[in-house]
């Protein structure tokens, strides 16, 4: 078989429904589907049976590039940490990156008075939210300015 596959996932995507809502079709048979292991596959034709219209070509793998990050904010306390976590969840969020949407996840340690936050995503989506970042931190009424002139 030459012709490629879709998960569950990127149908989801790819029609902007959740997941749950594409199972739903392929278990009441309105959208067919072959079951490999545990995981639904979707062959394309049977997709565009279900849209009834002809989908994009699908990007090629190889010229994905995704990077990861992790920010280290030492010295802070949980109210900036927790509002500071709010503020790049959101701009992950209002990002439209066409490779996917970044992934943000925030640890903060009480103990240690330490914020780390976790990046993945497309470059340039994680490059503009690290400039987020370094611009609510550092910039002249920073959340980090005040303290001892270092982030």
């Amino acid at each position: 078989m030459s012709e490629k596959l879709y998960s569950v996932e990127e149908v989801a995507r790819l029609l902007g429904l959740h997941v749950r809502t594409v199972r739903g079709y392929i278990r009441s048979g309105r959208l067919k589907a072959v079951r490999i292991g545990k995981q639904y596959r979707i062959a394309p034709a049977d997709l565009e049976k279900l849209t009834g219209r002809t989908l994009p070509a699908r990007p090629s793998r190889a010229a994905r590039v995704e990077v990861s990050s992790i920010v280290q904010i030492d010295g802070i306390d949980r109210a900036a940490a927790d509002r500071l976590g709010t503020l790049v969840l959101a701009g992950a969020n209002t990002t439209a990156d066409p490779t996917g949407p970044l992934h943000v996840q925030t640890i903060y340690d009480k103990e240690q008075a330490r914020l780390k936050i976790v990046i993945m995503g497309g470059a340039t989506a994680t490059a503009d939210l690290l400039r987020l970042l370094d611009a609510v931190l550092d910039g002249e009424n920073g959340l980090l300015t005040g303290r001892d002139g270092n982030a």
